[in-house]
């Protein structure tokens, strides 16, 4: 898969995206019309948007500059390598 280049079309996935959540958001509170549903709706969705700013641009700003993410399982695969690896401000058990 080739990257996105044409502008009317990285436009067009936007809004399709939105369309998309705003599609799914609807559905989901006609099936369920209560407030409880509502809010917890709007905080899944302002936690997951919170995540991808810290998986993009937190971790590449503030923790790794050399690392670029190309999507999320680029990110995670950096994050278990990371979680795996000894910290360097922690002592390693002699050999």
């Amino acid at each position: 898969m080739t990257d996105l280049k044409l502008p009317a079309a990285i436009w067009a996935k936007g809004i399709l995206f939105l369309l998309l959540g705003g599609v799914a958001s609807l559905l989901l509170l006609l099936q369920h019309p209560e407030l409880r549903t509502a809010l917890l709706l709007g905080i899944a969705v302002w936690a997951f948007c919170r995540f991808y700013y810290f998986a993009f641009y937190v971790i590449e700003h503030y923790v790794d500059p050399q690392f670029r993410f190309a999507g999320l399982f680029d990110f995670a695969r950096y994050a278990w390598r990371q979680a795996r690896q000894p910290k360097q401000d922690e002592p390693r058990d002699p050999p």
